[in-house]
C-alpha cells in the first residue's frame, strides 16, 4: 500500500486538508422560536405527512433533488490503487467540493468498508431515498461494471460511474476536436485503447457509439479478440464489439497503422510501438501521474498529444464532464444517464474548445466557467 515517505502535518497540503474540505449550511433562518417551529417541529411534520402521501414531493421539498452520493470502496483510488475507505475519503471530499464549485450540486462522500459487490449494492440501494443521484467512484474493475448495472436496474435515479463514463465523455470531446483540426472523419479512424479497465471499456463503447471506424482494445495479455481464451464477461462483450479484423498480438501489433492511441492502463508503452502508427497520429496518454508515453516522446510521433496531467497541454480531466452531467440530469428529473446524454455532453465540451482550436488546445480548461452550464443544458435537452 503506498504511503508518503515523510508526513509533515505543517506542510501546506496537510494544512489545507485539516478538518476536511466540506461542511453543510442551512437555507432557512433559525434565529427565532417561529423559525424553529417552521423548519423543525411542529411545522416539519406537515411536510413529512405530505411526502408520505405523495413521495414525489421529496424531490421539491427536501434537498434530495440537488444531492448526490459519491460512493467508493477505496479499491481503485487515483494512482494509489486499493488504499481502503478511510484513506479514500480526502479524494471523495474533493469530488464533492468539485460538484459544489462547478455545478452548484450538493454531494456527500460515502466510503464503504466492504469490497463485496452484493454488500455495496445493498448499502447504496438502502441509502438511495436520501439522494437524487449516485456517483460511483474509484471502485476496481471488473466489479464496478456489475455494481453499476445492478444499481441502475434497482434505482429510479441516475447512477454514474465517473471513472468509466466521465473519462469517456472527455476523451470523445478531445477526439472530436482533434479531428476538426485535421479535417478527418470518425468513421475513417483506427483507434487503439491500451487498458481494459473501467475507463478503457467505457471509452471503447462511447467511441463505437460515436461512429469510430474500428477500435482495438489491449489488456495486460495483449489484444482482446474473439476466440481468445479466459476472458471475463466484460471482455467477452468487448471482443464482440471491437477489433473487426480479428487482429492478435501485443500493443505494438495493435498500434500498427493506428490513427489514435488512448492509454488508460498505467503501464508503459515503448517508443518503438509508436513508430508503427499512421501519419498525423493522435496520442492520449492518460495515466496519472505518469503517462504511458512521455509527452515529449509522444510528440515525436504524433501531431496531437493529450495527457491526464494539469502541467501539460490538453488535460483530459473528468471535471469537464461529471458536474454538468449531474446538473443536467438532476434538473431534468432523469431516472438515468443515457448514452445520448453522454454524447450530448461530449459535443458541448468540444464545442466550447472549438472556438479557439489549436493542437495544444483541443479541450477547454477545467476552470472554464462556461463548461458545466453548457454540459448541463445539453444533457437536460437530451434527457
Amino acid at each position: 500500500m503506498p504511503s508518503p515517505t515523510v508526513i509533515d502535518l505543517q506542510d501546506p497540503i496537510f494544512l489545507a486538508h485539516r478538518g476536511g474540505k466540506l461542511r453543510t449550511s442551512t437555507t432557512v433562518p433559525l434565529g427565532s422560536r417561529e423559525d424553529l417551529s417552521v423548519a423543525y417541529t411542529p411545522g416539519v411534520a406537515r411536510v413529512c405527512e405530505a411526502i408520505a402521501a405523495d413521495v414525489s414531493l421529496a424531490r421539491t421539498h427536501t434537498w434530495r433533488s440537488n444531492l448526490v452520493a459519491v460512493v467508493t470502496d477505496g479499491t481503485a483510488v487515483l494512482g494509489l490503487g486499493d488504499i481502503g475507505p478511510a484513506a479514500s475519503l480526502p479524494v471523495m471530499e474533493g469530488k464533492a467540493a468539485l460538484f459544489r464549485e462547478f455545478a452548484d450540486v450538493d454531494a456527500v462522500p460515502i466510503c464503504l468498508d466492504t469490497k463485496d459487490p452484493d454488500a455495496i449494492v445493498a448499502a447504496v440501494a438502502a441509502i438511495a431515498p436520501s439522494f437524487g443521484g449516485i456517483n460511483l467512484e474509484d471502485i476496481s474493475a471488473p466489479r464496478c461494471f456489475d455494481i453499476e448495472d445492478r444499481l441502475k436496474a434497482l434505482l429510479d435515479i441516475p447512477v454514474f460511474h465517473d471513472d468509466q463514463h466521465g473519462t469517456a465523455v472527455v476523451v470523445l470531446a478531445a477526439l472530436t476536436n482533434a479531428l476538426r483540426l485535421q479535417d478527418r472523419r470518425a468513421e475513417d479512424l483506427a483507434v487503439t485503447i491500451v487498458g481494459a479497465g473501467a475507463a478503457g471499456v467505457a471509452i471503447a463503447k462511447i467511441l463505437t457509439e460515436a461512429g469510430v471506424g474500428d477500435v482495438i482494445v489491449c489488456d495486460s495479455t495483449g489484444i482482446i479478440h474473439r476466440g481468445r481464451g479466459r476472458l471475463n464477461p466484460v471482455k467477452e462483450r468487448l471482443a464482440e464489439r471491437t477489433n473487426r479484423d480479428g487482429r492478435t498480438g501485443d500493443v505494438a501489433a495493435a498500434l500498427r497503422g493506428a490513427d489514435v492511441l488512448v492509454g488508460v492502463s498505467g503501464g508503459r508503452i515503448a517508443e518503438s510501438a509508436l513508430e508503427g502508427m499512421a501519419e498525423n497520429a493522435i496520442v492520449f496518454a492518460l495515466a496519472n501521474p505518469t503517462p504511458e508515453v512521455d509527452p515529449e516522446v509522444a510528440a515525436r510521433h504524433a501531431a496531437i498529444v493529450a495527457t491526464g496531467r494539469s502541467d501539460y497541454p490538453n488535460q483530459i480531466n473528468n471535471v469537464l464532464a461529471f458536474p454538468g452531467i449531474f446538473r443536467g440530469a438532476l434538473d431534468a428529473g432523469a431516472p438515468q444517464i443515457t448514452e445520448d446524454m453522454k454524447l450530448a455532453a461530449a459535443r458541448a465540451i468540444a464545442d466550447i474548445a472549438a472556438e479557439d482550436l489549436a493542437p495544444d488546445r483541443i479541450v477547454p480548461s477545467p476552470l472554464d466557467p462556461r463548461v458545466a452550464p453548457a454540459v448541463a443544458a445539453a444533457v437536460k435537452a437530451a434527457a
